[in-house]
């Protein structure tokens, strides 16, 4: 007569069995995720309805400012996730030459809005959910010279948060560096943090000429916008003086910013929107004279 294993034995076969499911689903939801990821591309619209490659350019000799103005917007539209995206997106469309959007889904919704629209798009895809590219975008009044993106993987969940760095000509002969940033969420440590922001750093401190920097930065520790605040100091860069701010906030502290350097500020605000999670900001800059 056979003997019944004892309870003892059975356990640690058990725990052993957990431990080996849950190392595969890890590593399962890993290779997804660097699947949905992929490479860091950029797509801009005049060139290739497609991502093809982490670079592009494109003839563009239109300057962006109008008359020597500069109307900048920043927004984190979620995905398009809430009513009311549209209206909200082309009102801050019609005082702006560009505008910076992080979360931006390139859905059928979204494609359908940009057809309607006169508006000239960049975007860096960060990762892809059912085939829409999620990451961030640049809508503009002109196309872009240049664009490049960059990629940065958030150490928990391992999706990927992006970076465009994109170029414009500029009325006065200058050419506009605007670096348009999401920021990794999910790191205590600010290893992966910062070395998303180094990807950025000698680019900016290389350009010769007006910068803008903005974004959702995640900057919702004190850590965070201490770093922040020091890279700033170190490449010349002003943080924008909003007249009204309701910039989202959490633990207190402000997750999107807009920076510049080689341009007058004239104004800069923050408002509400109901149609994402975060509140939009926009802001309107002078070009100072340059070399024509």
């Amino acid at each position: 007569m056979s003997q019944k294993p004892a309870k003892s034995t059975r356990l640690p076969r058990l725990w052993l069995k957990s431990l080996l499911l849950l190392l595969l689903s890890a590593a399962v939801y890993v290779a997804v995720a660097t699947y949905l990821n992929g490479e860091p591309e950029v797509m801009m619209s005049e060139i290739e309805p497609v991502f093809v490659s982490q670079c592009v350019t494109a003839p563009s000799t239109r300057v962006l400012d109008s008359e020597g103005r500069l109307r900048v917007g920043v927004w984190n539209i979620y995905k398009q996730q809430k009513k009311g995206w549209q209206q909200d997106l082309t009102a801050l469309a019609r005082r702006s030459e560009l505008m910076l959007l992080q979360e931006a889904k390139l859905n059928a919704g979204f494609h359908q809005y940009l057809d309607g629209s006169s508006l000239h798009l960049v975007m860096a895809k960060a990762f892809s959910l059912l085939k829409s590219p999620v990451g961030v975008m640049n809508l503009a009044t002109e196309q872009a010279r240049d664009a490049c993106a960059y990629h940065a993987v958030e150490p928990w969940i391992r999706f990927a948060k992006s970076t465009l760095i994109s170029r414009y000509p500029l009325s006065n002969g200058q050419t506009l560096l605007v670096v348009n940033l999401h920021g990794i969420n999910f790191d205590w440590q600010l290893k992966s943090y910062r070395a998303q922001w180094q990807q950025i750093v000698q680019k900016i401190n290389l350009h010769q000429g007006p910068v803008i920097l903005g974004g959702d930065f995640n900057t919702w520790r004190g850590q965070r916008m201490a770093y922040i605040e020091q890279l700033a100091h170190q490449l010349r860069l002003k943080e924008a003086v909003y007249e009204e701010d309701k910039r989202h906030r959490v633990f207190g502290l402000p997750l999107d910013h807009l920076y510049y350097r080689g341009l007058n500020l004239m104004m800069a605000e923050s408002f509400t929107s109901g149609a994402s999670d975060h509140n939009p900001i926009w802001a309107e800059f002078k070009l100072k004279p340059g070399a024509h």
